[in-house]
């Protein structure tokens, strides 16, 4: 068997609803590993956030801020920040709507704004976060990977008049500000390729609307069972959810990992 590249998204994916991974989640990867394969993450969580995992299931390899930065080998790879220019104008934007910006440097995220704390601490609950602290100038002394703008459905915002930013959905109340052409699937191929693994052998595991461009554009893209109908229809394969080992069940079944 040629060697996989398995990436796994975290939230709603890796780990269960208590933000923890299933002891079948570990004893998959642990399997995934012993047969040579490589395993990384592919999170929108920066590598502060994501280092409990990374630690704990000790991954090599991350694809992290949603696509904006990678590490192969502990080693950075790739890494794609946000046009401080251009993102000074949209945060400047945001703020004339009252829309609160928060900033994700590679191992710190600091808000821009306090408009509505409610808001904010909804989107980043979801994950297991909190709100972050409010550092007005931050964007101003550090690379910038990926932006917050928290806002839901029913406030208006154009968003097309920004040609050096994507805007991606993954909360009710928040949207990602992510470099143009960027994202989780861009990265995780890069990774790929650094790797000296094909696109066909690249699997990819994910729940969220974050992950639709990954699942549709690697070799094998898997759904969670959890995911929305909208997601699942980007996937080549549904699964369990995240709380009835999902990603044991998908890997048995491709004959990956052994019952």
């Amino acid at each position: 068997m040629e060697r996989k590249l398995i990436a796994f998204d975290l939230d709603g994916t890796l780990l269960n609803n208590q933000k923890q991974p299933l002891a079948s989640t570990v004893a998959a990867i642990n399997q995934l590993k012993r047969q040579g394969h490589a395993v990384t993450i592919a999170t929108g969580r920066n590598r502060r956030l994501a280092q409990p995992v990374i630690e704990q299931l000790d991954f090599e390899h991350a694809v992290l801020c949603n696509g904006s930065v990678a590490f192969a080998d502990h080693q950075l790879v790739y890494e794609h920040t946000l046009a401080p220019d251009a993102f000074e104008q949209c945060y400047r934007d945001l703020s004339e709507r009252a829309i609160d910006v928060a900033v994700i440097g590679l191992d710190t995220t600091k808000r821009l704004t306090t408009f509505n704390e409610g808001q904010m601490d909804e989107a980043m609950s979801s994950f297991g976060s909190v709100v972050p602290e409010l550092e007005a100038d931050f964007y101003q002394k550090h690379a910038i990977y990926q932006g917050l703008a928290f806002y839901n459905e029913t406030q208006e915002f154009d968003t097309s008049v920004y040609d050096t930013f994507d805007f991606v959905r993954w909360h009710p109340e928040c949207v990602d500000m992510i470099p143009k052409n960027g994202s989780k699937a861009v990265t995780l191929l890069k990774l790929a390729e650094q790797l000296g693994i094909k696109q066909e052998n690249v699997i990819a595991f994910g729940d969220g609307m974050n992950d639709r461009e990954m699942l549709k554009e690697v070799g094998l893209g898997i759904a969670m069972g959890n995911s929305s109908d909208e997601v699942k229809r980007q996937a080549d394969m549904v699964t369990a959810s995240n709380e009835q080992d999902g990603i044991w069940q998908a890997l048995v079944k491709l004959k990956l990992i052994s019952k």
